[in-house]
């Protein structure tokens, strides 16, 4: 019996010490300095498409029926984790052929580099 008390004793004392938080040294707040940054490069143009997915041909090229049109679209995915599904998650399957895709993309020159592919 003397043994628990002693432990809960200990505990008492020594929490005040565990949660306690370091004294401040001075009254104010820290001098800052202010620099300015000159950032260059190019602008990239974020669009999207709609469509049904067609295949994968060649590999890590996605073929996309486009909704508004007959003509594919060709789009390069660079890179696992581009596909999500509606609500935000991975999908790590492949895209099954007619499935409704939106596709996110940059132009580079004549192609589309993907940056994400939502599947409905």
């Amino acid at each position: 019996m003397k043994k628990p008390i002693t432990i809960l004793i200990c505990c008492a004392l020594f929490a005040p010490l565990a949660f306690a938080q370091p004294e401040s040294k001075g009254k104010g707040q820290a001098a800052t300095t202010t620099e300015e940054i000159t950032v260059t490069g190019t602008i990239t143009k974020m669009t999207s498409e709609e469509g049904s997915a067609a295949n994968y041909q060649p590999v890590k090229t996605l073929v996309v029926r486009e909704d508004r049109s007959n003509s594919p679209g060709t789009y390069v995915l660079n890179g696992p984790g581009h596909v999500f599904d509606k609500n935000g998650k991975v999908i790590r399957t492949e895209i099954k052929p007619g499935a409704h895709v939106r596709i996110y993309f940059a132009d580079m020159g004549n192609l589309h580099m993907v940056d994400r592919v939502v599947v409905d």
